[in-house]
């Protein structure tokens, strides 16, 4: 049967973004010439990055992509980056993630955003601040997107761009910014550098002025690199909470500022804060925040919320820091702590399990199902209600005063309901394979680690809470967790539709 998807010339783009993905590394290499640590696993990745992509390059020379081969770009650049971004870990040979699972499933989670570890022990005595480094450049580079990244620096790719960033990007829908797609993905990388940029030096700014003792130069650029991404990997073992309540305050706004839609961001710097104003999304993300924040800070504050005495919290400013601090981060899928929520009580967890299925706004680096995804939920169900008490009446769904096409509500359910299924078979073969093994995992425990990873969040309950580790899980449980990794960040459609029959026919 012949297919009509040009397949090489998707393999071949491969290649291209696999022999760029070598120029970022220059920045972990400059730390290891600094601190004196190995450079064999820089060294070797640069060889078996340029060695596969000029491979593959040879495929096609002159590639051109429609919409079928930016699919299929998408979704095996996305196993390939992962892949040899396992090299350095594999190569430097380190604690638990020099096994190829493990380092597999490091790299998927850097590159995915996810922020799911399975480190056994994070600190610079097993592992070099070079390695470490290059483990939190894999999500600040994921963040906004590999291959949007390609499209804003590669001509090549600018034919189809629109094609992958519709594919790639997170969100229902890519907002095209300028006439061309090239352009867009530079004004967004240019955001995305400019405001992690400003934060890194806030947050040294803290450390120079005595706040934050332990937030030296490298601390603040590892923690830029994962906060705008949303991806929650930190050198240090206890998260944030190893920091100071000054730096936890700071971190919750620019975790918001990344769950924010980008292409708003943009617009707000050309005509100010009108365009937030008038977003329904952003309006409703910021009241979720609100709302979800007020729930948990009654519960830390009456002692509801918390599991063990000891960890009772009694003054209000520590409550609503924690409260704000952990809804922002699982509702921007960014997977920081501020202290380990295992403690809190099954109420004040639920509340965060829940979000872990409400996600930031479409355009932003953040995972889940989306803001704007609920809405038109909410919305057309209340449609429903309406037409079943009037059949003749015409109403169509509308947000910001814009009609939403028909066939992109039909696409959200569609979504949402893949999500679901994903989810339970998903924790079904987590319980499954805990039982085979002989590993005593708990359904919630299950189920949270299965959300963690399919929306990208990173930590869940249990054992896979916020100071433990993925690395307890069997490797089959973790291979079948990196596709959930990689079928989440590329919102499940992508990656699916690349197996279906319909695909490879006309």
């Amino acid at each position: 049967m012949r297919s009509y998807v040009d397949w090489r010339a998707s393999v071949s783009l491969v290649g291209t973004i696999c022999k760029w993905l070598s120029v970022p590394l220059s920045f972990p290499l400059l730390i290891a010439l600094y601190y004196g640590d190995p450079l064999a696993p820089f060294l070797g990745f640069i060889a078996v990055a340029v060695a596969l992509g000029t491979g593959l390059g040879r495929l096609e020379t002159n590639p051109d992509i429609g919409a079928r081969e930016a699919f299929l770009l998408v979704t095996l650049g996305w196993v390939t980056v992962a892949i040899v971004g396992a090299v350095p870990y594999v190569i430097a040979g380190n604690g638990t993630i020099a096994h190829p699972i493990n380092a597999l499933f490091e790299s998927m989670s850097g590159f995915t955003t996810t922020g799911a570890t399975v480190l056994a022990d994070i600190s610079f005595e097993t592992h070099s601040r070079s390695v470490l480094m290059w483990r939190q450049l894999t999500q600040w580079i994921g963040g906004m997107g590999i291959i949007v990244l390609g499209v804003a620096i590669l001509s090549q790719l600018s034919v189809g761009g629109i094609q992958l960033m519709e594919a790639e990007a997170p969100g229902p829908s890519v907002q095209k910014l300028t006439p061309t797609i090239a352009r867009t993905a530079r004004i967004l990388w240019g955001i995305y550098l400019t405001v992690t940029v400003g934060y890194v030096g806030l947050l040294y700014g803290l450390h120079l002025v005595g706040l934050a003792p332990n937030m030296d130069l490298y601390n603040a650029i590892a923690h830029g690199f994962t906060t705008l991404s949303t991806g929650g990997f930190s050198p240090e073992a206890r998260s944030i909470e190893a920091f100071s309540p000054a730096v936890q305050w700071l971190v919750i706004p620019f975790m918001v500022v990344a769950g924010t839609n980008f292409a708003l961001v943009w617009q707000a710097s050309q005509s100010g804060l009108r365009p937030f104003r008038e977003s329904t999304e952003f309006r409703t993300y910021l009241g979720v925040i609100a709302g979800f924040g007020g729930l948990i800070t009654v519960l830390l504050v009456t002692g509801a919320g918390v599991d063990t005495a000891e960890l009772l919290i009694e003054d209000g400013d520590d409550a609503v820091r924690h409260a704000l601090f952990q809804i922002v981060s699982i509702l921007t899928t960014t997977g920081f702590a501020s202290l380990d929520f295992n403690f809190w009580t099954p109420s004040a967890q639920f509340l965060l399990f829940v979000g872990m299925f409400i996600g930031g706004m479409s355009g932003s680096t953040a995972g889940g199902v989306k803001i704007i995804r609920w809405i038109v939920i909410i919305k057309s169900a209340r449609r429903e209600l309406f037409t079943a008490v009037h059949p003749e009446a015409v109403r169509p769904v509308r947000i910001g005063g814009q009609v939403i096409d028909e066939r992109a509500i039909r696409g959200i359910y569609a979504y949402t309901l893949l999500y679901v299924v994903l989810f339970f078979a998903g924790t079904l073969f987590v319980l499954e394979d805990a039982v085979r093994v002989g590993i005593d995992i708990r359904s919630f425990e299950a189920m949270s680690a299965t959300a963690a990873t399919l929306g990208n969040i990173g930590p869940g309950f249990g054992t896979a809470g916020p100071m433990a580790t993925y690395e307890t899980f069997p490797d089959s449980t973790k291979l079948v967790m990196v596709l959930l990794m990689w079928i989440g960040r590329l919102e499940i459609l992508p990656v699916l539709a690349v197996f279906t029959p319909a695909f490879w026919r006309r």
